[in-house]
């Protein structure tokens, strides 16, 4: 099964519903995109809508079954989709938390504290730090 991301003007994304890969697949046997997007368009009735296809086995720029990543996550509702990075980026959780471009991923600025169960700590946006709970 193939996923699509329906995106708003923002290229936040709204939903993601699914599509059998035989509406992808071409006459010559090789799936397309465009073809689940137009697909996606008709069924909707809206062709001005953006879809980007997008794959449930990518989690931080890895294919968990060893594949090659697409689009480097899996998108959910509130990712936004970078043109720039071809990338679904999940929500920033705190503004100083920053981009990790090899999984894009939001991480703190200051590592998490490995004394105790990484449970132990609440991240501290107005400090900028770990506290210990």
């Amino acid at each position: 099964m193939a996923h699509f991301a329906r995106l708003n003007d923002d290229n936040e994304v709204l939903y993601v519903v699914v599509v059998s890969n035989d509406i992808l697949r071409h006459e010559n046997g090789e799936e397309q995109e465009s073809m689940g997007v137009q697909f996606l368009r008709d069924l909707y009735k809206e062709q001005a809508s953006v879809w980007k296809q997008t794959s449930y086995n990518t989690r931080e720029n890895t294919h968990i079954k060893g594949g090659v990543p697409f689009r480097k996550n899996f998108a959910g509702e509130g990712f936004v989709y970078s043109e720039e990075l071809d990338a679904f980026i999940p929500p920033k959780v705190f503004g100083s938390w920053v981009l990790n471009t090899d999984k894009y991923i939001w991480e703190p600025p200051v590592p998490r504290p490995t004394e105790h169960p990484p449970s132990a700590y609440v991240w501290n946006e107005s400090a900028i730090r770990w506290d210990l709970t």
